[in-house]
């Protein structure tokens, strides 16, 4: 019998792995054709079944067990239920139905092969709604991020077994910029601030607000960098955090996709963006042609702006800083490769440029704005008489008139290096001014856009909440 969509067993069904992340007209498809069926005190399947079929749990309880020896009791609604009944084939374990079990057999190859993340800017393809509704449902949350659609179900699976939790007090420093990135985290209750200083001794600027389902963490451990923002429990919290070689092993690995020169000139030539995520000072200097600059601390200013139809190569200095800008664009559904090694890979040999990276486009060096105040030092070998009529200076007249200009000549210059020496301070002061004034704009940019989103989100929720009363309202007004 075919499951309904939005029935009470479909809805269960949607949140199941990796069926969540199936685009809509697949699943209502595939609802179609499933069949739940019950059993009483009995086995699900036994140890050596090699049936290609996997399980999955809707209601009731069930032991796995080998041996006599129970390995474990899964209920329905459980983080484990969301996945298929020991998976592997053929089975290592048996599994028994406690009373009365409703389950789903499914084909493994749906599971094992799930489609392909499409990156557009199609409603059907969200298919789990927000959670606003219901804010301890963390793992739909998490299942509705992109990121975590990419990953195989297995990788899902140890994600969840590894979590581990800690806890907050409301006012406690949970992350403090400067510091070295360990840990990546998902908030499960509660909420958070995220603050940050443009320089040691500037004022601390409110840049967002995390609430339940939100994660953060992954900029310093992909980038290698330390912390940029400091991070303050707003209420007690409860944070389930993946340590730095799990999260690169089971989200790093499997999500980043990277390329070298050869494919990063193909995949531009197919229409992909090539974004260069370095400083504005670097990008000058030398770029690759046709690369558009977004320096990586303003990148999530420009997400909104950016096509969400066409492939991005990231590219940085060594790659680092890619992975953590690639990471952030597969979050927003924007498809991100990264150039492998970054610039560093496309050093030119001595003497020049290589011959293999023949689109590099080098800056013209900055004019040396020194070079107006050099005085002419030039010496000349001989002296020429002011007439005709006068005696040439003989060798050792020369090299005492010589000797007579040189402590002049080198008063002039050294107080010309000291008046340079004055100015490139100056031009470096003045310069790093305005880099602190920059990096300020910037995070009152990002601050504005973080408090923009946050009140999209709210008027989303009081527009359901609308909804409803009218609903509701209309159901009075018929009674």
């Amino acid at each position: 019998m075919a499951i309904g969509v939005n029935s009470e067993d479909g809805l269960i069904i949607r949140k199941l792995i990796p069926l969540a992340t199936l685009p809509g007209a697949r699943f209502n498809a595939l609802c179609a054709d499933m069949t739940v069926e019950e059993i009483q005190d009995g086995f699900l399947f036994k140890k050596g079944d090699v049936s290609p079929q996997l399980v999955y749990l809707i209601s009731g309880e069930v032991t796995l067990q080998a041996a006599g020896l129970v390995v474990e009791v899964i209920a329905e609604n459980s983080d484990s239920a969301k996945f298929a009944l020991a998976h592997q084939i053929p089975r290592k374990i048996d599994a028994v139905a406690n009373g009365k079990v409703r389950f789903l057999r499914l084909d493994a190859d749906i599971v094992n092969n799930p489609p392909s993340l499409a990156y557009k800017e199609d409603n059907s393809y969200m298919v789990i709604d927000e959670t606003e509704g219901d804010p301890d449902d963390w793992m739909t949350a998490l299942l509705r991020s992109p990121i975590f659609q990419r990953l195989p179900p297995a990788n899902l699976q140890k994600i969840l077994m590894r979590l581990e939790a800690v806890h907050f007090k409301k006012g406690e420093t949970i992350l403090e910029q400067g510091g070295t990135g360990d840990y990546y985290y998902l908030i499960k209750n509660g909420q958070c601030l995220l603050t940050r200083k443009p320089s040691p001794n500037a004022k601390e600027i409110k840049l967002a607000q995390l609430a339940n389902g939100d994660t953060f963490g992954e900029d310093a451990l992909l980038s290698g960098a330390p912390r940029n923002v400091t991070i303050t429990a707003l209420t007690d919290i409860v944070l389930l955090r993946l340590d730095k070689k799990q999260f690169v092993s089971l989200i790093k690995e499997p999500s980043l996709k990277f390329v070298d020169y050869e494919s990063m000139q193909e995949a531009v030539k197919k229409g992909a963006v090539l974004l260069d995520v370095r400083s504005q000072d670097d990008y000058e200097n030398r770029h690759l042609e046709g690369s558009i600059n977004a320096p990586f601390f303003s990148l999530r200013m420009q997400l909104k702006t950016m096509s969400h139809e066409k492939p991005v190569v990231v590219v940085c200095q060594d790659g680092k800083a890619s992975e953590a800008a690639a990471f952030l664009l597969l979050r927003h559904k924007i498809d991100a490769m990264i150039l492998s090694g970054g610039m560093e890979s496309l050093m030119p040999a001595p003497g020049g440029l290589a011959a293999s990276t023949p689109s590099l486009a080098i800056a013209a060096p900055v004019p040396d704005r020194l070079a107006a105040y050099t005085p002419s030092l030039a010496i000349k070998s001989n002296i020429t008489p002011e007439s005709e009529n006068e005696t040439p200076l003989s060798s050792k007249n020369v090299l005492e008139s010589n000797d007579r200009k040189r402590p002049a000549d080198n008063s002039t210059t050294a107080a010309t290096t000291s008046i340079l020496e004055d100015q490139v301070k100056a031009l470096k002061f003045e310069n790093e001014a305005l880099k602190n004034t920059n990096q300020q704009l910037n995070d009152k940019c990002m601050k504005l856009e973080f408090d923009k989103q946050h009140a999209e989100k709210q008027c989303r929720i009081l527009h359901k909440q609308m909804e409803k009363l009218t609903q509701v309202l209309d159901k009075l007004k018929g009674g």
